[in-house]
């Protein structure tokens, strides 16, 4: 490795926090894919985060949809409830399409 090789890798190094080995590793694994393992695991945290606001959402939607049974009532809170699931369902299949390109 050449001199100028270590410095980048130092760079790196201190950008991602990242040991030397894990970002050669993930350089070998990623070299014919531009995807890096830190774009992956930044995309794996937003997909907990959006499995977590749905699990909120369908708590939400469960307790309406208990009212609307007791009173025959379709509450107005009910129509914004799904809109959020709605948006949430399309911001996940958003980024499914974006892995599988």
């Amino acid at each position: 490795m050449s001199e100028f090789e270590r410095a980048q890798l130092k760079v790196l190094e201190e950008r991602t926090g990242r040991s030397p080995s894990e970002i050669l590793v993930s350089a070998a694994l990623y070299a014919e894919n531009s995807e890096s393992l830190a774009e992956r695991r930044a995309m794996a945290v937003e997909f907990i985060a959006a499995r977590r606001y749905l699990a909120a959402l369908s708590n939400n939607v469960n307790q309406l949809a208990r009212h609307a049974n007791a009173t025959d009532e379709f509450p107005e809170a009910a129509r914004t409830v799904l809109t959020r699931v709605r948006a949430v369902a399309d911001r996940i299949n958003t980024m499914l399409d974006s892995m599988m390109r």
